[in-house]
């Protein structure tokens, strides 16, 4: 109850201040107000920041003075103060936790949804980046769920071209798992060792002796925000892309595994236009089944197989595949694949929009509500977020490359038994399996 009281307070009298200059006609500061709902949403952490991390991602699809605000949530969202980090240490590492650093940096370095991340040396003077969680952060999960569910199926009455049933399971599953920093510290040691061969590609190491389930120690790694490249030469922006299409995709079609979280935040570029992969507190495995629908849902676009599409489909757990939808799903497929398509050097999203995908869904949406709606598989919701936002991050870059040629580097071969028995020897030392 306490949860939802916040909620209104803080969010309710700025949506009145907008609400009023758009049917009163009442002036309003776009600046203010958007620092203010910065403060309000930041302030509130948990899962309703998430919301606000996401929207900053997308290109054009707030005015300019509130992406710049909402982004500063990615990384520089309002911190939580010293007596409050010394409390939670303490419970965490006990009443001598200092002695276990040469340094720890009082401010935090960076402060987002869940947790706030602090720099320390270590006592073998190791550069550390220590990420605490905010307290009570598990009733706050199970009070914002209760809210979303609440929204969601005031929004199913609205509107039924989505059937969000399995998207909230999904989104629950994954934030209750968020909660979990030893978990995270297992994701973590997987990538290290799917990426291990990928230079170009870092990811920090755990500290496990100062490490517990609400405090996740690991090496630090410096790096600039995205952003600082969006103005640097089309060489430089084109190699970073490159990059972080390696990072997300290579787990994915080598290994089954998917980072589902890939706003701003949670990379940053060094000066070698290599790049740093934070944040493993939203990963997939996926069975090898999976993954090669995937790959046979392109094959079926490309050579115009019907019956493959339909086979793909079932694979990812569409059900009631009518012949009309999947016309409709095919609309959408056919946007993601398209630059998978096409042998030659091109943006990530032809015909100079500024926001990924958004006609394209726009259309989806309408199909689906003339035909009676869909209800998407789980197992297309963290997909279907990592196309999106890495997407979104290549519109950002504006990128041109031959992204065909890259997705063949990565499934020319594929064999779901070799996938398989991959899978099963990284997952070995994790204690995770497919489906998590």
């Amino acid at each position: 109850m306490r949860r939802y009281a916040e909620v209104g307070q803080a969010v309710g009298g700025l949506a009145a201040r907008l609400a009023g200059s758009r049917y009163l006609g009442m002036e309003i500061d776009q600046v203010r107000h958007a620092a203010d709902l910065r403060d309000a949403l930041g302030g509130l952490k948990g899962p309703l920041m998430k919301v606000a991390q996401i929207l900053s991602t997308i290109p054009d699809a707030l005015p300019e003075s509130y992406i710049q605000e909402l982004g500063q949530l990615q990384a520089d969202a309002p911190s939580m103060g010293w007596p409050f980090v010394r409390r939670r240490m303490a419970a965490e590492l006990g009443a001598g936790w200092q002695t276990f650093f040469a340094e720890f940096e009082r401010a935090a370095a960076r402060a987002a949804s869940l947790g706030q991340v602090h720099r320390a040396t270590a006592l073998d003077g190791r550069a550390l980046a220590c990420k605490l969680q905010y307290s009570d952060m598990r009733s706050v999960v199970q009070a914002d769920l209760r809210q979303l569910r609440v929204v969601l199926a005031l929004y199913a009455r609205m509107d039924r071209a989505i059937d969000t049933s399995r998207i909230y399971e999904e989104i629950a599953a994954r934030l209750w798992e968020e909660l979990d920093y030893a978990r995270e510290a297992r994701h973590m040691a997987l990538y290290r060792g799917m990426l291990a061969e990928v230079e170009a590609v870092h990811v920090p190491e755990t500290v496990d002796a100062l490490c517990t389930n609400r405090l996740l120690t690991m090496t630090w790694l410096d790096g600039a925000p995205l952003l600082s490249l969006k103005d640097e030469p089309l060489e430089g922006r084109n190699a970073v892309a490159r990059v972080m299409f390696e990072a997300w995709y290579r787990p994915f079609y080598g290994y089954g595994v998917i980072h589902g979280d890939p706003h701003l935040g949670n990379y940053s570029i060094r000066p070698d236009d290599t790049v740093n992969l934070l944040d493993f507190g939203c990963v997939r495995v996926f069975p090898p089944s999976f993954v090669e629908g995937v790959i046979d849902l392109y094959k079926a676009l490309r050579d115009g197989d019907e019956a493959l599409a339909v086979h793909a489909y079932e694979i990812w757990g569409f059900d009631d595949l009518r012949r009309e939808v999947i016309d409709v799903l095919n609309i959408w497929a056919r946007f993601v694949y398209a630059p998978l398509m096409e042998d030659s050097v091109r943006p990530i999203q032809e015909g100079g929009g500024t926001r990924y995908g958004a006609e394209t869904a726009a259309k989806v949406h309408r199909e689906l509500c003339r035909i009676g709606g869909v209800a998407p598989p789980r197992e297309f919701v963290l997909m279907d977020r990592a196309a999106i936002g890495l997407g979104s991050v290549f519109l950002h870059l504006r990128a041109e490359i031959n992204w065909s040629r890259l997705f063949h580097g990565l499934i020319e071969g594929f064999d779901a038994d070799v996938l398989a028995q991959r899978q099963a020897d990284a997952l070995a030392v994790t204690g995770l399996r497919p489906g998590d």
